[in-house]
């Protein structure tokens, strides 16, 4: 792994190593803390927080009113209605400082203190929506932000330069075609994404690591906003959103990543890898489970080829449980997620067998469609132009319309509320979030609420520079 200094960062420990033998720098770590102190919640909230438990139990949180976060930006959760133990959701929020590296320094060197040699800052929001326990989502919002800054650190020549991109050498990036640059059309933002990438890979192989070295499990997803010279990057793997919410019109700044939206991506590499299969899947989807009764049927299927559907004649090895079964919410990928993109699930295999998850899923935000990147210099930015960021506890009550259409009623009647971002955040989670009545959360109209962890960022993007 090139990042050996993130490593140090993240896993140092004062204790000696035993002499002819290098512990883990992860195991370290865990013998110095407690079990119970993993589990933790967003360091904006710790040390005091808003608790508002009006409605039957599952308490709101958010940040004290003295403790405004960048932006103003306004932060609630709730826990899931007895589901897990824990809320498996964690979020960071955080300024992020590029510096230029200088050669010649050590390895270990802490690029994350602030010095005289700072070239960009850039605003940092993230969400992660842990499943299997949350030891993935608190990794990925310990480590990521960490990540992205060592990326762009390695490119910050070419992000603060007018030219196109080039080597920090100064040389094209093809020798050979000093014009490949401008032929390709890369541009400015495309080393930024190309870093965002890079840096979700590196934050999934250092959580691999870690969960190797401590024994810990599970997964997370991952949605991130990074605010950097005049423009908002947006970089999701999993099914939670982002959308921005302006007073006319709706942009979904987000695209969401489950075995039922990538079954194409899924099924090919099943064929091109039928091992990774064991003889236990199949990679055909049809309408429903084959039976015994459907042996030489023409029944209706679809493959990794396929965007509509066909026939086929059902054979024996056809009646294996599918690679990807089940429809909408539940719709499930070797029986086990409700995901296909995410960081973490390093070790998690399917029950009773040897068939690993991981193989089958992506680290990699939005490849796709690209990370989405909304430039402030051509859009028209309102005062009550907001973006809003959410786990799917959100989402799988409230579509895009319905939330936009509570936002803007909400910021028009609270407009002389100085606090109006962080009550709003409030708003969308106790609205998702709804009300006990009996043993049941159900909404205002009576029908079933939100049973998971929900996390919401409202981030006003009118006054996006007032704080720095």
């Amino acid at each position: 792994m090139s990042s050996g200094w993130l490593k140090k960062r993240l896993f140092r420990s004062g204790s000696a190593a035993s002499p002819g033998r290098a512990e883990s720098p992860a195991r370290q770590a865990e013998q110095q803390l407690p079990a119970a102190s993993r589990y933790r919640r967003p360091r904006f909230l710790r040390g005091g927080c808003f608790r508002d438990s009006q409605g039957g139990g599952r308490p709101v949180y958010s940040p004290p009113r003295d403790r405004p976060l960048q932006w103003k930006t306004g932060y609630a959760e709730v826990i899931n209605a007895e589901k897990s133990e824990f809320n498996e959701d964690q979020a960071t929020c955080c300024h992020i400082s590029i510096q230029r590296r200088e050669t010649g320094l050590e390895e270990d060197q802490d690029w994350l203190i602030l010095c005289s040699n700072q070239y960009l800052t850039g605003c940092y929001w993230a969400l992660f929506d842990g499943h299997g326990g949350p030891d993935a989502a608190i990794s990925a919002s310990n480590y990521l932000h960490y990540c992205i800054k060592q990326k762009l650190e390695e490119v910050v020549e070419a992000l603060a330069g007018a030219q196109p991109p080039m080597h920090l050498s100064g040389c094209c990036v093809c020798p050979s075609d000093p014009l490949f640059v401008e032929e390709k059309e890369i541009q400015q933002e495309d080393v930024v994404i190309g870093a965002l990438e890079s840096a979700f890979q590196e934050c999934d192989e250092a959580i691999g690591q870690e969960m190797e070295a401590t024994d810990w499990a599970g997964g997370c997803t991952a949605l991130v906003a990074l605010y950097l010279q005049g423009k908002l990057y947006v970089a999701n793997a999993g099914d939670s959103r982002a959308i921005l919410v302006q007073k006319q019109s709706i942009m979904p700044l987000s695209s969401e990543f489950t075995p039922e939206t990538e079954r194409q991506r899924i099924q090919q590499l099943a064929f091109l890898y039928p091992q990774l299969l064991a003889d236990e899947f199949t990679r055909f989807e049809f309408p429903r489970r084959l039976k015994v009764d459907d042996i030489g049927q023409k029944v209706l299927y679809r493959d990794y080829s396929m965007a509509g559907w066909g026939y086929k004649t059902v054979e024996k090895a056809d009646l294996k449980y599918p690679l990807i079964h089940g429809q909408g919410k539940q719709t499930r990928l070797l029986g086990m997620l409700a995901v296909s993109r995410g960081l973490g699930d390093h070790r998690l295999k399917v029950i009773d067998t040897d068939v690993q998850v991981k193989p089958f899923l992506s680290c990699i935000p939005q490849v796709c469609d690209q990370v989405k990147v909304f430039d402030f210099a051509v859009h028209n930015i309102q005062e009550d132009d907001v973006l809003v960021m959410a786990t799917d506890g959100l989402w799988d009550v409230l579509s895009n319309e319905e939330l936009a259409q509570m936002v803007r009623s909400f910021l028009e009647e609270n407009r002389r509320d100085p606090y109006r971002f962080s009550e709003l955040a409030r708003h969308l989670v106790h609205t998702a979030r709804g009300k006990k009545n009996g043993n049941q959360w159900t909404l205002d109209g009576n029908s079933p609420a939100s049973h998971d962890d929900i996390s919401v960022f409202v981030i006003p993007l009118h006054n996006r520079d007032q704080d720095r």
